[in-house]
């Protein structure tokens, strides 16, 4: 397996969405546009999902994903005390998902968010598209669209901070 390369503080923003972009535009070109729902994952993924919702000119609402009460972490974490509500299109019953997060990293955010999305209906198809895939998962879950590969160094991290202007921050953990 190559290793991918580590994180470069100065990644081009509007090139990972530009690929992200190409990458869902060709996703979606046989499916019926008013299958196709995009859902973004709080907060990061989200804000991804809004600039990428409006290069694709879909016609369903763009969805908004907190999955707060799907965590499996709150023993370690606890319950952030400003959960806001998801916010689904009605009917996802045989619509095409198009699930977005900013970093993919141990894969239970992504599971988390699954558990949402059936919980509101029974879906065609779910495709995974991130800006960043960290790899290290602990889950067996992947990303179809990716951005951009990266690797940091134990002890590291990377967030997504905005929404304006959006902005990738490398921490110490």
């Amino acid at each position: 397996m190559i290793k991918a390369p580590e994180f470069d503080n100065t990644v081009n923003l509007d090139g990972l969405l530009d690929t992200m972009y190409q990458a869902i535009h060709k996703k979606i070109q046989d499916f019926n546009q008013d299958d196709v729902v995009m859902v973004g994952i709080h907060t990061g993924g989200f804000w991804i999902a809004e600039k990428l919702y409006q290069r694709l000119g879909l016609s369903s609402p763009l969805g908004s994903l907190n999955i707060s009460f799907y965590r499996d972490d709150f023993t370690k974490i606890g319950l952030h005390p400003e959960v806001k509500p998801s916010n689904l299109p009605t009917g996802l019953d045989d619509k095409h998902i198009i699930l977005v997060d900013d970093v993919l990293f141990t894969g239970r955010t992504v599971r988390a968010a699954l558990n949402e999305i059936f919980d509101y209906g029974r879906p065609a198809s779910v495709t995974l598209a991130v800006l960043l895939d960290r790899g290290e998962r602990e889950l067996p879950i992947y990303a179809e669209i990716v951005g951009q590969e990266v690797s940091l160094k134990a002890g590291q991290e990377i967030k997504l901070t905005g929404p304006e202007p959006l902005k990738l921050v490398q921490n110490e953990c």
